[in-house]
């Protein structure tokens, strides 16, 4: 183990998570967090020159569209042929708000 975690360190880790740990699980995170540090140490030993940094391990594009208008659409009898109940050639509610 190339860095030493000490019992401090792992109190403050403990009290930012807001975690309570016991003994055996402090000396268990201890451990842990040593082999963690151990490996980004042997990763940082790659060469990566060369290497360009990615967001994704596979090539990602955005599919769009094109922004055509859609057109006139329906016209208002289709549209409220559908509807239960029509008035005047708008749909009809039942009301919700009494005014009084």
């Amino acid at each position: 183990m190339g860095k030493t975690i000490s019992d401090e360190m792992i109190e403050h880790v403990s009290i930012l998570a807001q975690l309570e740990l016991s003994d055996e699980e402090k000396e268990q995170a201890k451990a842990d967090m040593g082999r963690m540090l151990d490996y980004i140490d042997q990763l940082n030993e790659l060469d990566t020159a060369g290497v360009e940094p990615m967001a994704h391990v596979f090539p990602v594009e955005n599919v769009f569209r094109e922004d055509v208008a859609a057109g006139a659409g329906a016209c208002r009898e289709e549209i409220l042929a559908n509807a239960p109940k029509s008035r005047d050639g708008a749909f009809q509610v039942p009301k919700t708000v009494d005014i009084g």
